[in-house]
C-alpha cells in the first residue's frame, strides 16, 4: 500500500524524472511552463548559485512570491542547497513578514521586485539577512541579484544536494492561540510520506494525471500536494496564481485536467457558478480532493450528484506534514466526515485524562508517525506541551463511529478557520489594543455559510472616548493580512473573564449581533 519510491531526496526525484519524461511538462503557469529536464537543470543552478551567496547547509532561506512557476524553481533549489525554506505569504503585511524573517532568522529572500524594497527595509535591522533574490525587471531600489540570472548562468558552486531525508528542510508558520505564529519545523521524509501513503495509494495520484491546483502554495497542504506529491510521481501541474471562481471553471470545462484539489469554500463556489453556467460535468476530471478546513455533507452530495465527479474529503494539520485521515474513492463513504486514518498512521481519541474514549464519544484527536513535526521553531515549550511521547495532541476535538470513521466536532484550541486559513485571536487582539481608543477587546469565531468561520470582534472603548469602526478596521488592514480582518465589529461593556484573566470566547459569541 506504501510507495516507498516516492520518498526520496528532491534532487534524486528530478533526476529520476528528467530521465525518464524529459520533455514532459512539470509545472506551469499563465506565464511560462518547465519541463522535468528544464527543472532539474534550473534548480541545479539556483543551488549552485545559493551555495555561492553565502548559503550554508541549515540556512534558511524565505519564499515570498504568487503562485507560479518560480515559486516552485525556488523551493526545489533551496532543498538542493542543503537548505531550508521558509514559505511566506505574497500578501502578508510587514510586521508579518518582519516577524518570520526574524523567527526564522532567514539568510536570503526570494521575491518579486515589488516587495523587494520592503525587504531592502527590513535587512537594517537584521544583520543574517544577506541576500534578496528578485524574479521579475521591476523596479527595485535595494541590491538583489537577478533571479533569471541565477537560474540561467553557470555557478560556481555544484549543487549540495544533500541525502538526508529527516532533516528540517522547511519551517511553516502557523497561526497558535497565543497570538504570534509557531514555525513548524518539516522534513522531506514526513512530507512525502503523506504522498506515499495517501495521495498516490488512495486517490491515486500518478504521472498520468494533470492537475489544476488553486492552492497557495505556502501552505501546507499545497506545499505537500501541489509541489512535493506532483514531482515525487512525475504529473503535470498548471498553477493558478489565486483561486478565481470564473477561471476554475473555464480552466476545468476545456478538459486538460484530470484531479482538482480545494478548500470547502472553493468548492461551494464552484458549485454555484456550475449551476448558474448550467455546467454538469468536467471533461477528463475524475477526482476532486478538499482539506484545510470542514467539508459540509450537503455541500459534498450536491457537488458530487450536479457535476458527476467524487470529491473526497481529509483531515490534516501543517503539524502532521498535512493530511492525518482521508476517504477513499472505493467502498462506503460517511458523509460530513473526513474519512479515517491514513494506513501505518496512529490516531487517537482521548478525553482530559489521556483515556481513550469509545466509539461515538468526542475527545482530543491525538496523532502519532512518520509525518509528525520533529517540533517548533525555537520553542521547546510548545514543542513539549503539543508533543508528549510522540504524540501530537491537536487540540482538535473529535469522535469516531464504529468503523472508525473520524467526525471533527469542535477544538479545544481558540482558533479560528476561515476558508482554511487559521486566525488566531489574539493575534487580533494585540493589533487591536493598540488603536488609542480601544481599552480592551476579544475576538471570537461566529459561522459563516460559505467560510466556515470568522472573526468577530468585541471592544470596551476608553471612558470618554468614541470609536469610529471604520477607522479601526482600516488599522487592522495595516496590520494584518485580509482574511484576519474581523468581519463584525461590536461594542461591549465588559470583557468576560475568569478569574485567571482567561477571556470566556463562548459568552461572546452568545451575544454577536448578525
Amino acid at each position: 500500500m506504501l510507495h516507498t519510491d516516492l520518498i526520496a531526496p528532491c534532487a534524486e526525484l528530478l533526476r529520476r524524472h528528467a530521465a525518464a519524461r524529459a520533455s514532459k511538462c512539470a509545472f506551469r503557469d499563465a506565464r511560462r511552463s518547465v519541463t522535468y529536464s528544464e527543472l532539474a537543470e534550473r534548480t541545479g543552478r539556483l543551488a549552485g548559485h545559493l551555495a555561492d551567496l553565502g548559503i550554508a547547509p541549515g540556512d534558511t532561506t524565505a519564499i515570498m512570491l504568487p503562485n507560479s512557476v518560480e515559486w516552485v524553481e525556488s523551493c526545489f533549489a533551496i532543498a538542493r542547497a542543503g537548505a531550508i525554506s521558509v514559505p511566506i505569504s505574497y500578501d502578508a503585511t510587514e510586521p508579518e513578514i518582519a516577524y518570520r524573517l526574524a523567527d526564522a532568522d532567514c539568510k536570503a529572500v526570494i521575491t518579486t521586485a515589488e516587495r523587494g524594497d520592503l525587504v531592502g527595509r527590513l535587512k537594517d535591522s537584521m544583520p543574517r539577512l544577506e541576500s534578496l533574490i528578485v524574479t521579475d525587471h521591476g523596479v527595485c531600489s535595494a541590491k538583489a541579484a537577478s533571479y533569471c540570472k541565477l537560474s540561467s548562468l553557470p555557478p560556481a558552486a555544484a549543487p549540495r544536494d544533500p541525502t538526508s531525508l529527516h532533516d528540517t528542510a522547511f519551517i511553516l508558520y502557523t497561526s497558535g492561540t497565543t497570538g504570534r505564529a509557531k514555525g513548524v519545523r518539516l522534513t522531506v521524509h514526513g512530507m512525502l510520506w503523506v504522498a506515499a501513503a495517501c495521495w498516490a495509494p488512495i486517490t491515486g495520484l500518478s504521472e498520468r494525471d494533470v492537475i489544476l491546483s488553486p492552492l497557495p502554495l505556502f501552505h501546507s497542504y499545497a506545499l505537500n500536494l501541489s509541489v512535493l506529491s506532483v514531482l515525487a510521481v512525475g504529473a503535470s501541474e498548471y498553477i493558478m496564481e489565486r483561486f478565481s471562481t470564473s477561471e476554475t471553471l473555464r480552466l476545468l470545462k476545456s478538459g486538460d485536467f484530470t484531479y482538482f484539489p480545494g478548500v470547502p469554500t472553493m468548492f461551494h463556489y464552484l458549485l454555484q457558478a456550475a449551476r448558474a453556467d448550467q455546467t454538469t460535468h468536467f471533461p477528463k476530471l475524475r477526482l476532486c480532493v478538499s482539506a484545510g478546513a470542514i467539508m459540509p455533507a450537503t455541500l459534498n452530495r450536491e457537488f458530487e450528484a450536479h457535476l458527476g465527479v467524487q470529491l473526497l474529503d481529509g483531515y490534516g494539520i501543517t503539524e502532521t506534514s498535512t493530511m492525518v485521515t482521508m476517504n477513499w474513492p472505493s467502498g462506503s463513504r460517511v458523509m460530513g466526515s473526513c474519512g479515517i486514518p491514513l494506513p501505518g498512521l496512529a490516531v487517537r481519541i482521548v478525553d482530559l485524562q489521556g483515556n481513550d474514549v469509545a466509539p461515538g464519544q468526542e475527545g482530543e484527536l491525538i496523532v502519532h508517525g512518520p509525518n509528525v513535526m520533529p517540533g517548533y521553531h525555537n520553542k521547546p515549550d510548545e514543542t513539549k506541551t503539543a508533543l508528549c511521547n510522540g504524540w501530537y495532541h491537536t487540540g482538535d476535538l473529535a469522535r469516531s463511529d464504529e468503523n472508525g470513521f473520524l467526525t471533527i466536532t469542535g477544538r479545544l484550541k481558540d482558533l479560528i478557520i476561515r476558508g482554511g486559513q487559521n486566525i488566531a485571536p489574539a493575534e487580533i487582539e494585540e493589533v487591536v489594543n493598540k488603536f488609542e481608543a480601544v481599552l480592551d477587546c476579544a475576538v471570537v469565531g461566529v459561522p459563516h455559510e460559505h467560510l466556515g468561520e470568522v472573526p468577530a470582534l468585541f471592544v470596551v472603548p476608553r471612558p470618554g472616548k468614541m470609536i469610529d469602526n471604520d477607522a479601526l478596521l482600516a488599522h487592522c488592514r495595516k496590520e494584518l493580512s485580509a482574511y484576519k480582518v474581523p468581519q463584525v465589529v461590536q461594542m461591549i461593556a465588559e470583557i468576560p473573564r475568569t478569574g485567571s484573566g482567561k477571556i470566556i470566547r463562548y459568552k461572546l459569541r452568545e451575544q454577536v449581533k448578525i
